[in-house]
């Protein structure tokens, strides 16, 4: 019950780190579907490239024995000599196709994750000697699709059978009273018909599974409330996640600051490095801070003044003094009050002169 609870509370997307540390642990998303249709779909074009060679290969091989059969030894050395002469033959005509189809085997695994080394899902397990848990995996969810795969296979392969073998049955028929070398012909035709049928079908199957696991093995990497915190405790140490989040922060401050400057009293600023933009109203104790910032965000803090309206007033000195003794969002210092106070009388008067 409470690992269906626990189950239950993983309702967060799983982050890049989770998704990481599953593909180390070699958990990753695999569909028996997928590698199936890649060996079949091979298995169909070595047969389409290689039939006739092969063909061609082993009936000059099997020609040349049954005709020559008389004249072969079977005492002392000669049977293994020959057992091996028709091994050496036998390989070099199925060499190649079946290299083709260890390649597909091993795309149909590539095609759905990239390589991985761990022994993680080969380590001795338990839970996988436990009648329980054995039990559990035979009425769960992935045996109840499992069968209803195989269900849809059968079927579908039945009805592919059905609807390509059925119009050819007087043909099949007559093969009895035919020619033996036609039975070959057809019977390569059939069969690659059958196989081109399947590959299509079972594309549509591969496709359907890969989806299905893709979606429960997602489902079982979210993560729950708690897990994402400690995860971000133990990021937080890392020192590329702590630049990132400092990066982050200095964004969003800078963003904010500019987002205040329209309504500022006042930008004390020097002409090229510093700008501190300041806010005073009747009956405020000191003047806050809402923006302050050097070079290219000075820069952008007396351009956002200027579209805006904002007096900005040049004292190097002040300017200097401000930037580094006061903090955004905070109070001037009592040893400023006195300049301040002044830049400010200046502006308001300003203001009230403009006005007249």
């Amino acid at each position: 019950m409470a690992e269906e609870q626990d189950q239950s509370e993983k309702t967060e997307d799983p982050t890049q780190k989770r998704l990481e540390d599953a593909l180390k642990r070699g958990d990753v998303v695999k569909s028996q579907e997928v590698g199936t249709w890649f060996v079949i779909a091979g298995g169909t074009l070595v047969l389409i490239a290689f039939s006739r060679g092969m063909g061609a290969s082993l009936t000059t091989t099997m020609r040349g024995l049954i005709a020559n059969s008389y004249q072969i030894g079977l005492d002392g050395p000669a049977l293994p000599r020959l057992f091996e002469k028709l091994g050496l033959e036998l390989i070099a005509a199925l060499a190649i196709p079946f290299l083709l189809l260890m390649l597909a085997a091993i795309a149909g695994n590539l095609v759905q994750h990239k390589p991985v080394w761990s022994f993680d899902a080969v380590a001795p397990k338990l839970s996988k000697i436990s009648p329980a848990a054995g039990f559990q995996r035979l009425f769960s969810m992935q045996a109840l699709a499992n069968l209803a795969k195989g269900v849809v296979k059968m079927t579908l392969i039945g009805a592919v059978l059905t609807a390509l073998m059925w119009p050819e049955r007087l043909r099949l028929i007559a093969l009895t009273r035919g020619d033996v070398a036609d039975v070959l012909p057809l019977t390569l035709s059939l069969t690659l018909r059958l196989l081109g049928a399947v590959v299509a079908m079972m594309a549509i199957v591969a496709a359907a599974d890969y989806l299905f696991q893709y979606r429960r093995w997602y489902d079982k990497q979210k993560m729950s409330l708690r897990e994402m915190k400690e995860e971000f405790k133990q990021s937080e140490g890392d020192p590329t996640i702590k630049g990132k989040l400092k990066q982050m922060r200095h964004t969003r401050m800078r963003k904010r600051m500019i987002a205040a400057v329209p309504k500022a009293t006042v930008v004390i600023a020097n002409p090229t490095h510093y700008a501190v933009a300041l806010h005073y109203e009747r009956g405020m104790p000191a003047p806050i801070c809402v923006a302050k910032g050097v070079d290219a965000l000075a820069r952008k803090i007396r351009e956002v003044a200027g579209e805006h309206a904002v007096p900005v007033v040049e004292n190097p000195p002040l300017a200097r003094a401000l930037h580094a003794t006061v903090e955004v969002d905070q109070a001037i210092p009592p040893e400023h009050y006195k300049a301040v106070a002044e830049v400010i009388g200046y502006v308001l008067r300003l203001g009230r002169g403009l006005r007249r």
